[in-house]
């Protein structure tokens, strides 16, 4: 079974940073495509950042040149790390592998 698990959201000021992570489970091939999907309250679902299996990443517009995204392929991770945060970085985060999705972790920026 798939599983994916998001850590290290939380509430942070504005200008602040937070990491996310994503656990894979063992069936997961790690290397392959993988991405961040973000949802705000009352906005549909949006993609943030995503890992192709050569290591090219991609941002949404909104986030380049704040957040990056990275896995360690021994410890079967993915990461965000999210730099200048902003109040409209606040939403529910997800971690996606080819249709699957992680339970969710909230991060919310305070102005």
């Amino acid at each position: 079974q798939v599983q994916l698990v998001e850590s290290g959201g939380g509430l942070v000021q504005a200008g602040g940073s937070l990491r996310l992570s994503c656990a894979a489970s063992r069936n997961i091939v790690i290397t392959n495509s993988m991405a961040w999907e973000r949802q705000a309250p009352g906005k549909q679902r949006e993609l943030v950042a995503a890992i192709s299996s050569s290591g090219t990443t991609n941002y949404a517009d909104s986030v380049k040149g704040r957040f990056t995204i990275s896995r360690d392929i021994v410890k079967k991770t993915m990461y965000l790390q999210m730099n200048s945060l902003k109040p409209e970085d606040t939403a529910v985060y997800y971690c996606t592998y080819f249709g699957h999705w992680g339970q969710g972790i909230q991060v919310t920026v305070s102005s």
